[in-house]
């Protein structure tokens, strides 16, 4: 079918269709294909892209600056201490005026009804780069991952989410792979399962397209796994609750048995990084000095395993980023 998403706001995986997902993975790749043999695209040239970050991050602001300059467009960044956003001006007003300004935001932040604000009064596209309930620009690069590495069709794949079920990357990787008909299956303790409102509204869905949701506590769900994914145990803003998360999922952390009881030696393993696999930044070593843990929610050696596709998975948040600016006010 024909797909068109010039003007289309990207907030959230629930509002494209499976068929425009898959578009976006398919022209995700052909300018991974022409980044790699050094083609320089031209268009988002004369564009311009504003990036609005509450919370920091390596990958995302990287990936939407880089991958607005390889097509040619303007990138300013307003970090929270450079923004009047909710301080002396409101949501709606930065909105109108950036609109002005820009023909594309990405907001990246805590609340997903301040990137919906943006989307109602800025008049341009608005792009999610992360919200506490969402993160569809890091489930189409993971899509686009398992497309790369996992040698079966999407709807043929079995991909298991292990740890904080309900956190943004637990809620959005189960709307694609609802969208994608994926056998899903949220790994946690039930304490940290998805909202059932959304569990049952992405179970009707897979219904339709021809996959499965599953939540589970038991690790035995793992077996037939092509994918195992996980995330860190506390997200930003929720540093408090590191004791209470490991003691919750300690038993869930993802090691060489879990990959083992897959049955599967080519499960691939991802992660939307950072991760704590090692003693080798601050917090790593201070839960160590508390907790005694060498590693949290993946040990050292499957984070380098040859199952690892995490890197790759880091990369194409580019390419897939792109393709999100590309589609929506590309030339």
């Amino acid at each position: 079918m024909a797909v068109n998403l010039k003007g289309r706001h990207f907030l959230t995986l629930k509002d494209f269709s499976s068929d425009e997902i898959m578009w976006l993975l398919d022209l995700a790749s052909e300018l991974k294909t022409k980044k790699r043999l050094g083609i320089q695209g031209d268009s988002l040239r004369g564009k311009n892209v504003v990036l609005l970050f509450e919370k920091t991050s390596t990958r995302t602001r990287c990936a939407f600056e880089v991958a607005a300059m390889d097509e040619g467009a303007g990138v300013t960044f307003l970090g929270s201490a450079d923004s009047q956003m909710n301080k002396k001006e409101s949501i709606q007003d930065t909105a109108r005026v950036l609109g002005r300004f820009y023909d594309g935001i990405e907001f990246r932040g805590f609340k997903q009804e301040t990137v919906e604000q943006l989307a109602a009064y800025a008049g341009v596209p608005v792009w999610n780069g992360l919200t506490d309930t969402y993160h569809p620009t890091q489930v189409l690069a993971d899509m686009m991952t398992v497309r790369e590495y996992v040698h079966k069709p999407l709807n043929e794949v079995k991909f298991v989410y292990v740890g904080d079920a309900r956190n943004n990357m637990g809620n959005s990787l189960m709307i694609g792979c609802a969208k994608l008909g994926m056998d899903f299956v949220a790994l946690a303790p039930r304490e940290l399962w998805p909202e059932q409102t959304l569990v049952s509204e992405m179970k009707d869905l897979a219904e339709k397209t021809g996959g499965a949701i599953t939540c589970a506590e038991d690790i035995a769900a793992v077996e037939g796994a092509d994918v195992i994914y996980t995330d860190v145990w506390v997200s930003m803003g929720e540093e408090a609750f590191f004791g209470e998360r490991i003691r919750l999922l300690k038993d869930y952390q993802v090691n060489a048995e879990m990959l083992r009881r897959t049955g599967n030696d080519q499960v691939i393993f991802l992660h939307c990084l950072p991760s704590f696999h090692d003693l080798n930044t601050t917090i790593g070593r201070q839960i160590h000095e508390e907790y005694g843990l060498e590693a949290m929610e993946v040990t050292d050696d499957v984070f380098l395993s040859k199952h690892s596709r995490v890197f790759d998975e880091a990369e194409n948040r580019l390419h897939t980023i792109k393709a999100v600016m590309v589609a929506t006010i590309g030339r």
